[in-house]
């Protein structure tokens, strides 16, 4: 991450910042293992052939603070996994909260 990134601000309350950064670890380790789109439904997938742990992430980061933190999520898996999975994780989290990839 960059300086400016360091001392920027967040888009999730401070006593939030651990909670935050274990569903961040958590997306990382989906999209490490698993990938957040499949080409079939079943298993870690639903119907639409999106991770369901990924979408049930996606919504309570929305909870916590809206498309704004849902975009700073992305980001910083986009750093840690590539332009592929964060692309994928963005088509995953489609309609949560009104997330448009």
């Amino acid at each position: 991450m960059g300086i400016w990134n360091l001392f920027s601000r967040k888009p999730f309350p401070r006593e939030r910042r651990h909670e935050v950064e274990r569903l961040i670890e958590e997306l990382v380790q989906i999209g490490q293992r698993e990938d957040f789109l499949s080409e079939r439904p079943g298993g870690s997938f639903n119907a639409q052939c999106r991770h369901r742990r990924a979408c049930e992430i996606g919504a309570q980061l929305h909870t916590l603070g809206g498309i704004t933190l849902m975009e700073y999520v992305v980001k910083r898996v986009h750093k840690r996994l590539g332009a592929t999975l964060a692309t994928h994780l963005s088509y995953a989290w489609t309609d949560i909260g009104g997330w448009v990839p």
